[in-house]
């Protein structure tokens, strides 16, 4: 195996995709799994930029990093009593785990050239072409009117923007939530006299 300057960055955004997002369920912060998010999903993006998709690069910039992990952020900053979290429950670690490890080797197994070296043919995805084909010169064109067209994909970014609208919300009605005021109950009974009989 040859070692390039693509495959240590490869290495490197893997790391980073990876690490961030490991930190991002180890964290008992939501604020630092929220960064975190932001660092593992810019990994994402270099990865991204290394399959020559600069269009997906950016929109994963863009939107993810730039919107949806700043929402939120801002979601998680209006609901500062959800990130006291005093105890993290690990009965299902070992379950979370087993799982997680099963499929990466799946995904090991399947998508690198790694079952063809054991000599499992058929198994592993093939990633070289001799002679691809060129990409269209309409093709970010035919993207940005399927992502606007009732019959393919508007439909799911309309739903995604209510659904985080809907946590928006939520967060502000978590803070804006009527609770129980300890100082308005304990003035009556500081002003209230004794019951005096006889």
């Amino acid at each position: 195996m040859e070692i390039t300057v693509e495959a240590i960055v490869f290495l490197v955004f893997s790391a980073i995709t990876l690490g961030g997002a490991l930190q991002v369920v180890l964290t008992r912060n939501l604020f630092h799994a929220a960064l975190y998010l932001m660092l593992s999903l810019f990994g994402v993006a270099g990865l991204f930029v290394l399959l020559t998709a600069p269009f997906l690069a950016g929109a994963q910039v863009v939107i993810y990093i730039g919107a949806i992990t700043i929402l939120i952020i801002f979601a998680i900053m209006l609901t500062p009593q959800v990130t006291r979290v005093l105890k993290v429950h690990h009965t299902q670690w070992p379950v979370a785990l087993a799982l997680a490890a099963l499929l990466f080797v799946g995904l090991v197994w399947t998508q690198t050239p790694l079952a063809d070296e054991l000599g499992a043919d058929g198994w592993s995805a093939d990633f070289t072409v001799e002679d691809p084909a060129d990409v269209p010169a309409d093709s970010l064109t035919d993207l940005g009117k399927s992502l606007v067209d009732p019959e393919r994909y508007m439909l799911p970014f309309e739903a995604a923007s209510l659904l985080l609208m809907a946590a928006l919300i939520g967060a502000v009605l978590l803070v804006n939530r009527p609770d129980d005021n300890p100082d308005a109950e304990a003035a009556p009974a500081a002003g209230a006299r004794p019951d005096q009989s006889g």
